[in-house]
């Protein structure tokens, strides 16, 4: 029966598919517009409590909740993405659309498949893109998606690493700016890393003078005890 039905129903024209896909384009676009509010306005509160945790020296706290505010701006980023390339599927239709007028259907486009496939990785839109992947492949815009997705696991080091750069950056941007305003247990930190550096960079250096060796190391085993 449901065979029978699908014949019988008239098939969208191409003017019409577009219409339908760009307004639901729209539509998950101002869904992540919202999203993006939602997590700049946490944001806020968050940037709150790691003062606040800054302020009782509770510095194991304040940078867990720094490691936050990272993670949810790589978020809204990713989500701007997203949007970004949403705006673009639609601009690609609408080309696809005029030249469809010529030729009475849709044609594939690469530039679509690629942005959608792009899509279709992204976790805050994969299943919506996924609908439109079976749409779109349908209605012979694109082809089937095959998942190419690489392992990023080697990746993960360097990511960890730059995480916490971003950390330590967002911590003395919301703690304090500079290191007279931040409590004792980040000065402290500070110290400790600067005093580190200087022996690394002394002993890749070949320092000759034990002396200014010594000196350094001094103030390495200060700030440590």
């Amino acid at each position: 029966m449901e065979k029978v039905m699908n014949i019988i129903k008239p098939k969208p024209n191409p003017q019409q598919q577009l219409r339908d896909w760009q307004r639901r384009l729209r539509q998950e676009g101002r869904n992540i517009e919202r999203q993006i509010r939602d997590i700049q306005r946490e944001e806020k509160t968050v940037q709150k409590a790691i003062r606040d945790a800054a302020k009782r020296n509770d510095m194991v706290s304040a940078k867990a909740l720094a490691k936050e505010i990272v993670m949810s701006r790589r978020t809204v980023n990713r989500l701007y993405e997203n949007k970004a390339q949403m705006n673009s599927i639609s601009m690609h239709l609408g080309e696809s659309v005029a030249i469809a007028r010529t030729v009475g259907h849709l044609s594939k486009s690469a530039e679509v498949m690629k942005l959608v496939n792009d899509l279709m990785k992204a976790p805050d839109v994969a299943v919506t893109m996924q609908e439109f992947s079976k749409e779109m492949t349908k209605a012979g815009v694109i082809e089937e998606f095959v998942d190419d997705a690489l392992d990023s696991a080697l990746d993960s080091e360097d990511m960890e690493e730059e995480i916490e750069e971003e950390v330590d950056k967002v911590l003395t941007a919301i703690a304090g700016e500079t290191a007279a305003e931040l409590p004792a247990a980040v000065r402290k930190e500070r110290v400790k890393q600067s005093a580190q550096m200087e022996e690394e960079e002394a002993i890749a250096e070949g320092v000759d003078d034990e002396g200014e060796l010594e000196e350094i190391r001094a103030r390495l085993a200060n700030v440590r005890s």
